[in-house]
């Protein structure tokens, strides 16, 4: 100690000078222990390379040898089973929708294919609270006994991807996703029986999936007795539920039934009695060809891969023949602007050269694809097919001319039904104002298939909030769809249509797609705003009528009153005075209001292009196959007005 430090001791306590002594000498143990812990967390840190565990504790690190332990193949069986989300599965209701509308798509295929008009049963049948069987048979070409486990137990299994033609399946890999759904729910297999001919035998397979190794396991192989000469029989329990109306199986057989009209549909729900949808025409759907790609629908990277795997040895050969509009005077030009020759080798061409030759093709001016790989619906079996499942007034469709996005070829159709049963419109006059406006309502389909989800993501119904219905006579609020009693049908028709996941329940939006559909939107709405023009018009023109005849009796009787005359003769005089006046209401209007005078067809009163005319309050609607031109005879056609008979009318005016 100091000497300041004895002589400030000697004047405190002795009890008090001990404890200084002591919390002196604490705080400097304090400090000691402090220092030893910041240097075991800085040789902790040092150690585990600057990671720490909770309160200071190390954990054990991977090292790259431990983590390339735990990495394996994931297959793709595997993979969906835990997302079966994308694929549809996402809840109970969607799930018996999607296994049904993957089963109906395969018969209908393959009946196509085979060139037999479909009749396709559908069964569904509870088994238990939440579990109900699917059963789906149709009258197709069957299966051979060898791909029947391949077809319905291993995913991304068919003939569909590779191929440039319409269909409704696409990447094979719907049906045994749909069975894989069923296994994990149910603990069920999937049953298959299927024959080929009424010769051969028919074979019936219990399948599992081993989403391990994406692959089938037959768990049974057996022989069996079928009524049927041909066809094929698929049977899923699975865990879901089933519910009526909207995004419902009725629903979607209902609108398949739309689209195709050559299909007969026999449905048994679980509860109620059967629902049949007859056929509405005996003719099949156009046969398709499969096509080659398109220069402009493919990559850089697709390119280099196509000159690896080609069997042609020379350039020009393999533009011409692994293309589609390529003939070969446009390959020597394209092999030319990329610096080469059409005797070029195929295995000659590096990378640098298989860019520029990848230019080349995008830069010369081509033919648009060969649209002989499509099969629209067509404008007639459009009709037919609203007339059958529709009750309405106005119909009305249109089908675009072919056009392409990203090389591959596609086709619009559009298809209106107004009125009728759907509902009055408030801008005719017909309802009272007491009820609510009616909504429109659209339905979608690509490659004949309804989409009945994401319909506010679909690239077709972005393009009907997005066109101008108050310009066709119909309300609408902004952004919004339009207020009238009308449900429009779009279909698009593609060799490859662009769904935005694998569930396919909406169309991608590209500006070709969009554009195409908003010009049948357009076509369709101008036929509609001539009927309701000429409506408008014309109820104007009766309630003049009504109002003039209304008083009729007692113009009639003050008139008596003043003189004598032949009161029936009088009354008859005003009658036809009032019919000449208003003989507008009996009149057809153009979109410029001139009068039309033609004679008119069964089924197109308005002399519009694929157009109906329904009058509900006098009967049912004429059949469909009296309402086109082969059954119209010639002398119902309408007749065209030459230029000297309008100005004979011109002159007796």
């Amino acid at each position: 100690m100091t000497t300041e430090q004895t002589d400030e001791s000697a004047s405190l306590a002795p009890g008090q000078l001990a404890l200084d002594f002591t919390i002196s000498q604490l705080k400097s143990q304090d400090d000691k222990q402090l220092v030893a812990k910041k240097q075991s967390t800085k040789r902790t840190l040092r150690n585990t390379g600057g990671r720490a565990g909770r309160n200071g504790a190390s954990r054990k690190s991977a090292t790259a040898e431990s983590m390339a332990k735990q990495q394996r193949e994931i297959s793709v069986s595997e993979f969906f089973a835990k997302n079966r989300h994308l694929l549809g599965f996402d809840n109970k209701r969607k799930a018996l929708l999607t296994t049904v509308k993957e089963a109906v798509d395969n018969s209908l295929d393959a009946c196509e294919e085979a060139g037999i008009l479909p009749e396709i049963h559908v069964t569904i049948k509870q088994t238990d609270q939440d579990r109900f069987r699917v059963t789906v048979r149709d009258n197709g070409p069957g299966i051979v006994k060898q791909q029947i486990p391949n077809v319905f137990g291993k995913l991304l299994y068919g003939s569909k991807f590779h191929r440039l033609k319409m269909s409704r399946g696409q990447q094979g890999i719907g049906i045994s996703a749909a069975g894989m759904y069923g296994l994990i729910t149910t603990g069920k297999p999937i049953r298959i029986v299927s024959r080929t001919s009424s010769r051969s035998t028919a074979h019936q397979y219990r399948l599992a999936i081993d989403t391990k190794k994406n692959r089938p396991d037959i768990i049974s192989d057996d022989a069996v007795e079928v009524k049927w000469d041909h066809g094929t029989e698929v049977s899923i329990e699975l865990e879901s539920a089933y519910n009526r109306g909207r995004q419902s199986v009725d629903e979607y057989l209902e609108l398949t039934a739309i689209a195709n009209p050559h299909a007969h549909f026999i449905y048994k729900p679980p509860v109620g009695e059967s629902i049949e949808f007859a056929r509405g025409t005996e003719k099949l759907p156009a046969e398709t060809e499969e096509i080659k790609p398109h220069p402009y629908g493919i990559e850089l990277g697709t390119l280099m891969k196509m000159l690896k795997e080609t069997k042609t040895t020379k350039l020009g050969p393999f533009l011409t023949g692994e293309f589609s509009r390529v003939s070969p005077a446009v390959a020597k030009k394209v092999a030319v602007a990329a610096g080469l020759t059409a005797s070029t080798w195929v295995s000659g061409v590096n990378p640098t050269a298989a860019e520029k030759l990848y230019a080349a093709l995008q830069q010369t001016k081509l033919k648009a694809p060969s649209t002989n790989c499509l099969a629209p619906i067509g404008a007639e079996a459009i009709l037919s097919g609203l007339l059958k499942g529709i009750k309405a007034e106005f119909y009305t469709a249109s089908t675009r001319p072919p056009n392409v996005y990203r090389g591959n070829p596609f086709q619009i159709e559009v298809g209106f039904a107004y009125g009728g049963e759907l509902g009055s419109d408030a801008r005719d006059g017909d309802d009272n104002g007491d009820s609510e406006p009616v909504q429109a309502r659209v339905i979608r389909f690509a490659n004949r298939v309804p989409l009945l989800y994401q319909q506010s993501s679909c690239c077709t119904f972005k393009s009907v909030v997005e066109t101008k219905w108050k310009n066709y006579g119909l309300s609408q609020s902004s952004g919004a769809m339009p207020k009238a009693p009308i449900v429009i049908l779009i279909h698009m028709a593609s060799v490859w249509v662009p769904f935005i996941s694998e569930g396919k329940e909406a169309v991608a939006d590209y500006d070709e797609i969009r554009k195409e559909v908003k010009l049948a939107l357009s076509e369709c709405g101008r036929r509609l705003h001539q009927l309701l023009k000429r409506k408008r018009k014309k109820a104007a023109y009766s309630k003049r009528r009504d109002v003039f005849t209304r008083y009729i009796e007692e113009v009639v009787d003050a008139a008596r009153a003043m003189t004598i005359f032949d009161k029936k003769e009088f009354r008859d005089s005003l009658i036809t005075l009032s019919e000449s006046f208003t003989e507008q209401a009996d009149m057809e209007f153009d979109d410029h209001g001139k009068v039309i005078k033609r004679k008119q067809v069964p089924g197109n009163e308005y002399g519009l292009a694929d157009t109906i005319v329904v009058d509900r309050a006098n009967g049912d609607p004429p059949t469909p196959q009296l309402l086109f031109g082969d059954d119209v005879n010639e002398d119902e056609k309408p007749a065209k007005a030459t230029k000297k008979s309008t100005n004979k009318k011109r002159k007796r005016s």
